[in-house]
């Protein structure tokens, strides 16, 4: 095990975003199942999301945030907020990310809100469109993340094509 993987592990935050109950009919009755989104950030920029499944709710909840934590990506960030504006979707779910202004929070439900707090993004406006799904929302809202680029990486890709 590297040494910054070790001290990276006691510092994230973890959040459970939902928890599903599923049944399956048996002779005998019903059979409860359980899945749970899970997501883990730093709030230094790195978060990731997982998705748990289980017989008892503990055991999908750790699952889930086993999953993420090997999921995790860096999110490019400008101070608080991100460098622009950005619209993401998947299957049904469709999040619109916009930076904001120093001391505006943020401004985003469900889902949303528990990816961009575990970031670390402070100042942000989201809007989730579409469906209302936490899984879709929260995969959108990673790709929207996914999508954001540095003032920086776009003028050294501009210069590499001059």
């Amino acid at each position: 095990m590297r040494e910054d993987d070790s001290r990276g592990k006691g510092d994230l935050e973890e959040r459970v975003v939902m928890v599903n109950r599923c049944a399956k009919v048996v002779k005998g009755g019903r059979r409860f199942s359980f899945s749970a989104v899970v997501v883990v950030g730093d709030k230094a920029g790195r978060v990731g999301y997982g998705f748990g499944k289980a017989n008892e709710v503990p055991d999908a909840i750790r699952k889930g945030g086993d999953v993420a934590k090997r999921s995790m990506i860096q999110v490019t960030m400008k101070d608080r907020t991100i460098p622009h504006e950005v619209i993401a979707r998947f299957d049904g779910g469709k999040v619109m990310l916009r930076p904001a202004s120093p001391g505006t929070g943020v401004i985003a439900g469900g889902g949303m809100r528990a990816v961009l707090e575990a970031a670390g993004i402070r100042d942000i406006l989201g809007k989730s469109l579409g469906s209302n799904n936490p899984l879709n929302v929260v995969k959108a809202t990673f790709m929207a993340l996914e999508q954001l680029r540095s003032r920086e990486s776009v003028l050294a890709g501009r210069q590499a094509l001059a």
